[in-house]
Protein backbone atom coordinates (compact mmCIF):
# COMPACT_ATOMS: atom_id res chain seq x y z
CA UNK A 1 0.00 0.00 0.00
CA UNK A 2 2.79 2.40 0.78
CA UNK A 3 4.59 1.23 -2.49
CA UNK A 4 1.64 2.04 -4.39
CA UNK A 5 1.20 5.63 -2.93
CA UNK A 6 2.29 8.33 -5.56
CA UNK A 7 3.39 11.85 -4.44
CA UNK A 8 1.84 14.92 -6.64
CA UNK A 9 3.69 18.11 -6.37
CA UNK A 10 1.68 20.95 -5.18
CA UNK A 11 0.68 23.32 -7.70
CA UNK A 12 0.52 26.82 -6.68
CA UNK A 13 -2.83 28.88 -7.65
CA UNK A 14 -2.10 31.05 -10.38
CA UNK A 15 -4.51 33.27 -8.86
CA UNK A 16 -3.26 33.37 -5.60
CA UNK A 17 -0.20 33.94 -6.25
CA UNK A 18 1.18 37.29 -4.47
CA UNK A 19 0.73 40.37 -6.93
CA UNK A 20 3.16 43.53 -6.68
CA UNK A 21 3.43 46.51 -8.66
CA UNK A 22 3.70 46.47 -12.00
CA UNK A 23 6.52 48.34 -13.32
CA UNK A 24 6.40 49.34 -16.90
CA UNK A 25 9.67 49.59 -18.45
CA UNK A 26 11.64 52.93 -18.48
CA UNK A 27 10.36 53.63 -14.84
CA UNK A 28 12.50 53.79 -11.83
CA UNK A 29 12.63 54.50 -8.32
CA UNK A 30 15.90 55.78 -6.98
CA UNK A 31 16.64 55.47 -2.93
CA UNK A 32 16.40 58.84 -2.77
CA UNK A 33 13.80 59.67 -4.01
CA UNK A 34 11.43 56.83 -2.31
CA UNK A 35 12.86 58.57 1.13
CA UNK A 36 11.50 61.62 -0.08
CA UNK A 37 8.34 60.14 -0.88
CA UNK A 38 9.09 62.28 -4.85
CA UNK A 39 6.88 60.43 -7.30
CA UNK A 40 7.81 58.13 -9.79
CA UNK A 41 9.78 59.97 -13.23
CA UNK A 42 8.19 59.84 -16.14
CA UNK A 43 10.22 58.94 -19.87
CA UNK A 44 9.30 59.22 -23.07
CA UNK A 45 8.51 55.76 -23.35
CA UNK A 46 4.87 55.06 -22.80
CA UNK A 47 3.95 52.45 -20.64
CA UNK A 48 3.65 48.52 -21.03
CA UNK A 49 1.43 46.27 -19.42
CA UNK A 50 1.90 43.08 -18.79
CA UNK A 51 -0.94 40.92 -18.33
CA UNK A 52 -1.12 39.12 -15.23
CA UNK A 53 -2.01 34.80 -17.12
CA UNK A 54 0.91 34.90 -19.88
CA UNK A 55 2.91 37.44 -18.49
CA UNK A 56 2.97 39.01 -22.38
CA UNK A 57 3.08 42.78 -23.02
CA UNK A 58 0.18 44.73 -23.84
CA UNK A 59 0.15 48.25 -25.09
CA UNK A 60 -2.95 50.34 -24.56
CA UNK A 61 -5.53 51.42 -26.75
CA UNK A 62 -6.42 55.17 -27.36
CA UNK A 63 -10.08 55.42 -25.60
CA UNK A 64 -11.43 57.43 -28.63
CA UNK A 65 -10.09 55.96 -32.02
CA UNK A 66 -10.42 58.22 -35.06
CA UNK A 67 -13.59 57.63 -36.83
CA UNK A 68 -12.62 57.43 -40.83
CA UNK A 69 -15.76 56.74 -42.52
CA UNK A 70 -17.73 60.28 -42.47
CA UNK A 71 -15.13 61.78 -43.94
CA UNK A 72 -14.56 59.18 -46.37
CA UNK A 73 -18.38 59.75 -47.35
CA UNK A 74 -18.09 63.38 -46.90
CA UNK A 75 -15.47 63.24 -49.85
CA UNK A 76 -17.08 60.99 -51.96
CA UNK A 77 -20.22 62.84 -52.42
CA UNK A 78 -17.82 66.09 -53.08
CA UNK A 79 -16.71 64.53 -55.99
CA UNK A 80 -19.87 63.36 -56.91
CA UNK A 81 -21.34 66.94 -56.77
CA UNK A 82 -18.04 68.56 -58.27
CA UNK A 83 -18.09 65.87 -61.32
CA UNK A 84 -21.97 66.38 -61.74
CA UNK A 85 -21.46 70.12 -61.86
CA UNK A 86 -18.52 69.54 -64.83
CA UNK A 87 -20.87 67.45 -66.73
CA UNK A 88 -23.53 70.18 -66.82
CA UNK A 89 -21.43 72.73 -67.96
CA UNK A 90 -20.07 70.80 -70.43
CA UNK A 91 -23.53 70.02 -71.79
CA UNK A 92 -24.64 73.18 -71.73
CA UNK A 93 -21.60 74.54 -73.83
CA UNK A 94 -21.96 71.44 -76.19
CA UNK A 95 -25.93 72.49 -76.58
CA UNK A 96 -24.94 76.49 -76.96
CA UNK A 97 -21.81 75.45 -79.78
CA UNK A 98 -24.78 73.35 -81.47
CA UNK A 99 -27.41 75.63 -81.76
CA UNK A 100 -25.24 78.58 -82.17
CA UNK A 101 -23.79 77.00 -85.32
CA UNK A 102 -26.93 75.43 -86.57
CA UNK A 103 -29.72 78.30 -86.34
CA UNK A 104 -26.86 81.39 -86.16
CA UNK A 105 -29.04 83.90 -83.95
CA UNK A 106 -28.80 87.63 -84.64
CA UNK A 107 -30.41 90.48 -82.74
CA UNK A 108 -33.50 91.97 -84.45
CA UNK A 109 -33.39 95.54 -85.56
CA UNK A 110 -35.44 98.26 -84.98
CA UNK A 111 -35.26 101.82 -86.55
CA UNK A 112 -37.52 104.86 -86.13
CA UNK A 113 -39.65 105.81 -89.34
CA UNK A 114 -41.59 108.72 -88.34
CA UNK A 115 -42.30 110.94 -85.26
CA UNK A 116 -45.22 112.58 -85.00
CA UNK A 117 -45.99 114.98 -81.85
CA UNK A 118 -49.98 115.23 -81.69
CA UNK A 119 -50.19 116.85 -78.07
CA UNK A 120 -47.67 118.57 -76.29
CA UNK A 121 -49.60 120.75 -74.32
CA UNK A 122 -48.67 122.85 -70.64
CA UNK A 123 -51.71 123.15 -68.45
CA UNK A 124 -52.87 125.64 -65.90
CA UNK A 125 -51.30 123.18 -63.13
CA UNK A 126 -48.64 124.00 -64.40
CA UNK A 127 -48.22 120.00 -65.84
CA UNK A 128 -47.26 119.27 -69.22
CA UNK A 129 -49.20 116.65 -71.28
CA UNK A 130 -47.38 115.09 -74.14
CA UNK A 131 -48.82 112.36 -77.04
CA UNK A 132 -46.46 111.43 -79.63
CA UNK A 133 -47.16 108.93 -82.77
CA UNK A 134 -43.92 106.83 -83.49
CA UNK A 135 -44.20 104.71 -86.22
CA UNK A 136 -41.31 101.54 -85.83
CA UNK A 137 -39.62 99.02 -88.63
CA UNK A 138 -38.81 95.71 -86.33
CA UNK A 139 -36.55 93.66 -89.00
CA UNK A 140 -36.20 89.63 -88.01
CA UNK A 141 -32.31 88.62 -89.77
CA UNK A 142 -32.75 85.36 -88.70
CA UNK A 143 -33.18 82.48 -91.42
CA UNK A 144 -34.21 79.35 -89.12
CA UNK A 145 -35.65 81.50 -86.35
CA UNK A 146 -39.13 83.27 -85.71
CA UNK A 147 -39.65 85.69 -82.77
CA UNK A 148 -42.48 86.33 -80.32
CA UNK A 149 -42.95 89.67 -79.03
CA UNK A 150 -44.93 88.91 -75.82
CA UNK A 151 -47.22 91.39 -73.41
CA UNK A 152 -45.03 93.36 -70.97
CA UNK A 153 -43.72 95.81 -73.90
CA UNK A 154 -42.06 99.41 -72.97
CA UNK A 155 -41.07 102.11 -75.35
CA UNK A 156 -40.37 105.52 -73.98
CA UNK A 157 -39.23 109.56 -75.33
CA UNK A 158 -37.11 111.03 -72.93
CA UNK A 159 -35.66 114.40 -72.95
CA UNK A 160 -32.66 114.86 -70.83
CA UNK A 161 -33.32 112.74 -67.66
CA UNK A 162 -37.22 113.09 -67.98
CA UNK A 163 -39.45 110.94 -69.57
CA UNK A 164 -42.27 112.43 -71.70
CA UNK A 165 -44.46 110.01 -72.54
CA UNK A 166 -44.57 106.36 -72.99
CA UNK A 167 -46.11 103.02 -74.57
CA UNK A 168 -45.89 99.57 -75.59
CA UNK A 169 -45.70 97.76 -78.84
CA UNK A 170 -48.42 95.07 -79.63
CA UNK A 171 -48.26 91.33 -79.34
CA UNK A 172 -47.39 89.40 -82.55
CA UNK A 173 -45.18 86.74 -84.41
CA UNK A 174 -42.62 87.82 -86.41
CA UNK A 175 -41.66 84.93 -89.05
CA UNK A 176 -37.72 84.32 -90.73
CA UNK A 177 -36.23 87.23 -92.48
CA UNK A 178 -39.68 88.92 -91.88
CA UNK A 179 -40.02 92.97 -91.53
CA UNK A 180 -42.76 94.13 -89.77
CA UNK A 181 -43.90 97.95 -89.22
CA UNK A 182 -45.59 98.83 -86.18
CA UNK A 183 -47.35 101.93 -84.76
CA UNK A 184 -47.26 102.80 -81.07
CA UNK A 185 -49.21 105.68 -79.39
CA UNK A 186 -47.14 107.01 -76.53
CA UNK A 187 -49.11 109.23 -73.52
CA UNK A 188 -47.25 110.92 -70.63
CA UNK A 189 -47.83 113.90 -68.49
CA UNK A 190 -44.91 115.56 -65.75
CA UNK A 191 -46.26 117.90 -63.20
CA UNK A 192 -44.80 121.22 -62.18
CA UNK A 193 -43.11 121.36 -65.81
CA UNK A 194 -42.77 125.04 -66.72
CA UNK A 195 -38.67 124.83 -66.34
CA UNK A 196 -38.84 121.72 -68.85
CA UNK A 197 -41.23 123.34 -71.59
CA UNK A 198 -38.79 126.50 -71.39
CA UNK A 199 -36.05 124.10 -71.96
CA UNK A 200 -37.99 122.60 -74.44
CA UNK A 201 -38.72 126.15 -76.52
CA UNK A 202 -35.01 127.21 -76.16
CA UNK A 203 -34.10 124.03 -77.50
CA UNK A 204 -36.17 123.79 -80.65
CA UNK A 205 -34.38 127.66 -81.64
CA UNK A 206 -31.64 125.85 -82.75
CA UNK A 207 -33.44 123.71 -85.01
CA UNK A 208 -31.74 120.70 -83.14
CA UNK A 209 -33.69 118.92 -80.43
CA UNK A 210 -32.01 115.72 -78.64
CA UNK A 211 -34.53 113.12 -77.94
CA UNK A 212 -33.76 109.13 -76.34
CA UNK A 213 -36.42 106.24 -77.69
CA UNK A 214 -35.71 103.73 -74.93
CA UNK A 215 -37.38 100.63 -75.76
CA UNK A 216 -37.55 97.13 -73.25
CA UNK A 217 -39.77 94.33 -75.33
CA UNK A 218 -39.76 90.52 -73.74
CA UNK A 219 -39.51 88.34 -77.09
CA UNK A 220 -39.72 84.52 -76.97
CA UNK A 221 -37.09 82.42 -79.39
CA UNK A 222 -38.60 80.03 -81.83
CA UNK A 223 -36.43 77.38 -83.16
CA UNK A 224 -38.06 75.23 -85.78
CA UNK A 225 -41.22 74.21 -83.27
CA UNK A 226 -39.79 74.55 -80.00
CA UNK A 227 -40.69 77.53 -78.31
CA UNK A 228 -38.14 78.62 -75.50
CA UNK A 229 -38.39 80.88 -72.38
CA UNK A 230 -38.54 84.58 -72.85
CA UNK A 231 -35.93 87.12 -73.31
CA UNK A 232 -35.53 90.79 -73.23
CA UNK A 233 -34.33 93.04 -76.12
CA UNK A 234 -32.54 96.16 -74.60
CA UNK A 235 -32.07 99.16 -76.63
CA UNK A 236 -31.98 103.03 -76.98
CA UNK A 237 -32.41 105.07 -80.30
CA UNK A 238 -30.76 108.77 -79.99
CA UNK A 239 -32.79 110.94 -82.13
CA UNK A 240 -32.31 114.68 -82.98
CA UNK A 241 -35.49 116.16 -84.51
CA UNK A 242 -36.42 119.37 -86.26
CA UNK A 243 -38.88 120.73 -83.93
CA UNK A 244 -41.54 119.69 -81.14
CA UNK A 245 -44.34 121.44 -83.45
CA UNK A 246 -47.89 119.56 -82.17
CA UNK A 247 -49.91 118.16 -85.00
CA UNK A 248 -46.72 118.21 -87.56
CA UNK A 249 -44.42 115.39 -88.72
CA UNK A 250 -41.35 116.01 -87.03
CA UNK A 251 -38.65 115.93 -89.31
CA UNK A 252 -35.66 113.00 -87.89
CA UNK A 253 -31.99 114.57 -88.87
CA UNK A 254 -29.95 111.75 -87.31
CA UNK A 255 -30.47 108.22 -85.44
CA UNK A 256 -28.31 105.81 -83.70
CA UNK A 257 -29.80 102.60 -82.27
CA UNK A 258 -28.38 100.09 -80.14
CA UNK A 259 -29.69 96.79 -78.59
CA UNK A 260 -28.52 93.75 -76.85
CA UNK A 261 -30.43 91.16 -75.13
CA UNK A 262 -31.01 90.50 -71.60
CA UNK A 263 -31.64 87.45 -70.29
Amino acid sequence: MADNQKIHPIVADVQARPTRPLMAHGLSLSNSEMGKGNSVQRHAHPPVIRSTTNNIPVLPYPSNPPKKGSSSCFCKCMCWTISLLIFLLISLAVTGVTIYLVFKPKIPQYSVDSLKISDLTLNFDMSLYARFDVKITASNPNKKIGIYYEKGSRLSVWYSSTKLCQGSIPRFYQGHQNTTKVDVVLTGQNQYASALMSALQEQQQTGRIPLDLKLDVPVSIKLGKLKLSKVRIMGTCLLIVDSLSANNLISIKASTCKFRPKL
